[in-house]
Parts: structure tokens; C-alpha cells; sequence
């Protein structure tokens, strides 16, 4: 099974930029998009008829935003943690017969900290609850988790210490998930790769130079690992600041 996941920042300037081609490239069977910033009706995609699509709009318009293309058609489908309390369209669970898939879009803590309070509390409900789903089969959580957890997964650690995505609080926040018994698959694969990076600041000549951050993963349950097959970042796909990450997981009989 092949799973992509893709920050667009923005699905209908992401299209203008080559979305659909790379869409179709991948062959993906669960293909899942953070920051979409539409609502309901704004795009209509010539996707294959073998993909079933779900949408957790936020409620501002242009902002934030989920969505999953799925070949699989899942048993439940649930629109963030509680229906009601999540406006900004951020998670986005997709139930399935043997594994949950989570598509989530992290809240940022903003370049002067004023949402770091608001995005720890977030982090404890949010992994509440994947601990929750983890309790009934296998959790697969995928998305732009706004953190670069350790020196390695960012290409300038030093001068970073402190700031939105890389202060300590945040760090400590996905240590604790992990602990929680997820692995991080791209460290699975690659525990001491450098220069791997899934965004880019628009500053110019940053990409060209890979002066990057890895914040987009694939996490999943610890007794997934045997099941896990491959992983990789499209570092050359253009069209966002982000760029897609991609997991491949066998054994989950779909």
C-alpha cells in the first residue's frame, strides 16, 4: 500500500503548479493534503472515479484544511477529535478494517510564541487520542506536524533553538507522542540521514540550497514496524513550500 501526504499550501495555486500531474504520477492509494484553504465547492478535481474524497473544511475561509483521496472506502470517517471542536479543519480520521489512518495539520505556534500554550494543550489532546484509537488496531498518522523533533531534521539547529517549530516545549511534545508508542518512519528507515528536508522558507535561493526543515512525517503504532516497507521525500516536487512525503506498508490486508 503506498500512502502519500502533502502539505499544498493551498490546493487551487498547488494545482496551477503541476498538483494533478504529480497527483497521477504517485498512483497513491491514500493520498492526503494539509492547508487545502478552501470550502466546500471552491474546486472541483478530475481525480479518478476509484478515489473516494473527504474534506474537513476550516471554518475561516482560506485558511488551514484537510483532505484524503482514498482507493479504500473506509468504515467510519470522523471530522476532528469531536465534531464540534475543531474549526480550524485540522484532523481528519479515516477508519478501515485493520488500521486507522490520521491526517492531521498541526497548529503553528507562530513566529513570536503567542499560540505555543494553545499548541500544547493541543499536542496532549491530540495524542490522548491517538492513544485512544491505538487501544482498537494499528494507527497510521500522517501530515505536517510542525516540528523539526531533533537537531538533525533541521539544516541550521543552532540559530533555530527557541524559535516556532523547534522550541523546546514542541520538540518535547513529539518525544512524548513517540514514547506513546509511535515510530517516526523516515528515522526507522534512516535514523542518521542529514539534509533531508520536507520545507523551505520562500526566501530566495533557500530551496536551491537546501537550507530546509523535515515537519511532514508518517507516524505509526510501534507493532506496525514489521509491516513497514519504504519511505521517502519527493524533495523535487515543486508547487508548495512543502514537498510530499511518501510511505509504503505492507500487511495491512486492503
Amino acid at each position: 500500500m503506498k500512502l502519500v501526504s502533502w502539505n499544498v499550501n493551498g490546493l487551487r495555486a498547488c494545482v496551477n503548479k503541476g498538483f494533478i500531474d504529480y497527483f497521477n504520477e504517485a498512483d497513491a492509494d491514500l493520498f492526503c493534503i494539509q492547508e487545502s484553504k478552501l470550502q466546500e465547492g471552491q474546486i472541483c478535481l478530475e481525480i479518478g472515479e476509484e478515489y473516494h474524497q473527504f474534506w474537513n473544511y476550516a471554518v475561516k475561509k482560506g485558511y488551514s484544511g484537510t483532505a484524503v483521496y482514498s482507493r479504500l472506502k473506509p468504515i467510519t470517517v470522523r471530522y476532528g477529535i469531536e465534531e464540534d471542536e475543531e474549526p480550524e479543519g485540522r484532523i481528519l480520521t479515516l477508519e478501515f478494517e485493520t488500521f486507522y489512518l490520521v491526517n492531521v495539520y498541526t497548529p503553528n505556534a507562530k513566529r513570536d510564541l503567542t499560540r505555543l500554550a494553545y499548541r500544547l494543550e493541543w499536542e496532549d489532546r491530540f495524542r490522548s487520542y491517538l492513544q485512544q484509537l491505538d487501544k482498537l488496531k494499528p494507527v497510521i498518522v500522517c501530515g505536517d506536524l510542525n516540528v523539526a523533533h531533533q537537531e538533525i531534521d533541521l539544516k541550521n539547529p543552532k540559530s533555530n533553538i527557541g524559535n516556532s517549530g523547534f522550541t523546546l516545549e514542541e520538540r518535547g511534545k513529539m518525544t512524548e507522542l513517540l514514547d506513546a508508542g509511535f515510530i517516526d518512519t523516515f528515522r526507522h528507515f534512516y535514523p542518521d540521514r542529514t539534509d533531508a528536508y520536507s520545507w523551505w522558507s520562500y526566501m530566495p535561493k533557500i530551496r536551491e540550497r537546501n537550507v530546509g526543515w523535515r515537519i511532514d512525517y508518517f507516524l505509526v503504532s510501534s507493532r506496525l514496524s514489521a509491516s513497514l516497507a519504504g519511505t521517502h521525500i519527493d524533495a523535487h516536487v515543486l508547487g508548495s513550500d512543502h514537498c510530499p512525503v511518501i510511505l509504503e506498508i505492507a500487511g495491512l490486508n486492503e
